[in-house]
């Protein structure tokens, strides 16, 4: 059952702890914002996946700090009850750890976010430290990391050999060690999945993993069949809207071309006595 109380850290430990669900959903905007919170979502994610799925970009490398901080800041303004996670954009937290710091920083004090979420294993876990020192909790990421897909050879299933499969149990071993305080798998083998939630003392958030993990998250626009470039294999579609939008959004269009909208329905009405004075005084005009 979904509570107004607060979601926090501790809430998401005691759920492993319980075997009980995390769920997470993106949110890009203060109407997105208010809705899966209103759905009882625990974590909403501010993702780097707005790049593609509100700003039209083909990938998430081109989003910049200063567009993730203002969708934070709307996502902020209308959630009340959900964790709430800043995606911290491509070379935002990869030049140095101190520059991590103090872009995490932002999305915490300007932004209104909670926690950061940040992709990468072994390589991250300095800056992972860094960052938790500072104050500000941070969630990893591992498996198929967007911002360097192309380093990966593209949008592709992470962790299906023995060796591959065994260095990302051991990255995620490391953030959990650095101070995460849960881990993001993105398109992995269940079987691989399930080791690594059954090894860490903190959550998994699956997205493309697996039953077996912590958690699951999907995004916004693919759940409700907004965004329709490509569907990847993990997406549940719950609600195809982009098909009623678009006759509501004609219909408009063809109302106000036939002269049907505004009607009279739809329009002020002004009391008879100050119409008739209006009339004479435009009439003296003339």
């Amino acid at each position: 059952m979904t509570t107004s109380q607060k979601v926090s850290i501790l809430d998401f430990q005691k759920k492993k702890e319980a075997h009980q669900p995390i769920t997470m959903l993106t949110a890009y905007d203060y109407p997105g914002a208010i809705l899966v919170d209103e759905a009882g979502t625990d974590i909403v994610l501010v993702g780097d996946s707005l790049a593609m799925t509100i700003l039209g970009h083909p990938d998430t490398v081109s989003v910049t700090m200063d567009e993730m901080i203002h969708h934070c800041k709307a996502v902020a303004r209308g959630t009340k009850r959900a964790f709430m996670v800043g995606d911290m954009p491509f070379l935002s937290y990869q030049i140095t750890p101190i520059e991590a710091v103090r872009n995490a920083g932002r999305f915490v004090k300007e932004a209104g976010m909670e926690a950061v979420k940040l992709e990468g294993g072994r390589d991250m876990a300095e800056t992972v430290r860094a960052i938790v020192r500072a104050g500000i909790p941070v969630m990893g990421h591992l498996g198929l990391t967007p911002q360097t897909a192309t380093k990966l050879g593209g949008y592709k299933v992470q962790g299906a050999t023995a060796d591959s499969a065994n260095q990302m149990v051991d990255d995620a071993l490391a953030l959990q060690t650095a101070g995460c305080f849960a881990i993001v798998l993105e398109a992995v083998p269940a079987p691989v999945a399930k080791v690594i939630t059954q090894k860490l003392a903190i959550p998994t958030i699956g997205i493309g993993a697996g039953p077996d993990c912590d958690g699951q998250v999907l995004v916004f626009h693919d759940i409700l069949g907004l965004f329709d470039k490509f569907v990847p294999k993990f997406v549940k579609q719950y609600a195809n809207l982009r098909q009623p939008m678009l006759t509501a959004l004609e219909t408009f269009c063809q109302e106000v071309a036939s002269g049907r909208f505004p009607d009279a329905e739809h329009s002020f009405k002004m009391d008879e006595s100050e119409l008739a004075r209006f009339q004479m005084l435009k009439a003296k005009d003339e």
